[in-house]
Formats: structure tokens, C-alpha cells, sequence
């Protein structure tokens, strides 16, 4: 499954010349990514009060193939690739329009508050599997261990 977030350019997003700062579109992807779990009904802040974790990027893999400019309409889409153990993977783009402007390979770590690994709440684990169920027509995105 596929989650797509509307993100709009603003100038404080750009350089000088009026395209968006490279480090940018990262955020934009946070964003994104963070979007898409709400939409899930997985809110980090509690994630951190419940449970004692949080998410935290470890590896950040982007290319990027057009820029994006002041005042565009852009969308990121999110897609979960991997979640096991303590790793959770995304594959996210950023569109305008139909025009892909930026890809990028996210991996994210579960880890209690100290910065020690910790699995996956069993939780939320739940929450990724009903959304399979839910999607078992389609083929799920990711593999879970």
C-alpha cells in the first residue's frame, strides 16, 4: 500500500535561487513517513509514552532527479518494504504532478529511550498485520519476520 501526503513549497524551503535546499526534501519524507502511521492510528509521541520507543533513521539512501521549486504542489508517497525485529524500511518518492523529482531508500530503528535497539512493539505489529488483512486482495509491500 501506497500513502500519499501533500506537501507545498514554501519559500523558507528554498535557496536562493528558488529551489528547495536538497536537505529538504528529507523532511518532506519525514513528514510523510510520519503521516502515513497516523493514518495507521500510530502516533509516535505515544508510541514513546506507551511504550518507551521511538523511530529513529539510520540510513538514508537519495537520489535526486528534478528539482522542486517556490510554491509547487508536491506529493510524497511512502511505502513500508520491510518491518522486523527492530527495523522498520520505507520506500518514498516525491512527486509534482506525475513527474518523480526525488527517491529514497529510509531505515528506521526501534529504540528505547536510552538508544538501545528494542523490537517492534507487539502492538504495532498488530496494526501492520489487520492493515494486511484488510489489503489481503492486493499484494502487501512488505515482508515481516
Amino acid at each position: 500500500m501506497i500513502f500519499s501526503f501533500p506537501i507545498r513549497v514554501y519559500y523558507e524551503d528554498t535557496d536562493h535561487a528558488g529551489v528547495v535546499y536538497y536537505a529538504n526534501y528529507l523532511k518532506f519524507m519525514e513528514r510523510g513517513r510520519t503521516e502515513m502511521l497516523r493514518s495507521y492510528g500510530i502516533e509516535q509521541s505515544q508510541l514513546q509514552a506507551n511504550h518507551g520507543v521511538v523511530f529513529a533513521v539510520t540510513e538514508a539512501n537519495i537520489r535526486y532527479l528534478m528539482p522542486a521549486r517556490f510554491d509547487d504542489a508536491l506529493h510524497v508517497e511512502s511505502q513500508i518494504l520491510t518491518l522486523k525485529g527492530a527495523r522498520l524500511s520505507f520506500l518514498q518518492k516525491i512527486y509534482r504532478h506525475k513527474t518523480l523529482l526525488t527517491e529514497a531508500s529510509i531505515h528506521l530503528a526501534c529504540m528505547d529511550l536510552k538508544g538501545k535497539p528494542k523490537r517492534i512493539p507487539s502492538a504495532i505489529l498488530t496494526v501492520f498485520q489487520e492493515k494486511k488483512h484488510a489489503l489481503s486482495c492486493k499484494k502487501f509491500p512488505f515482508n515481516q519476520a
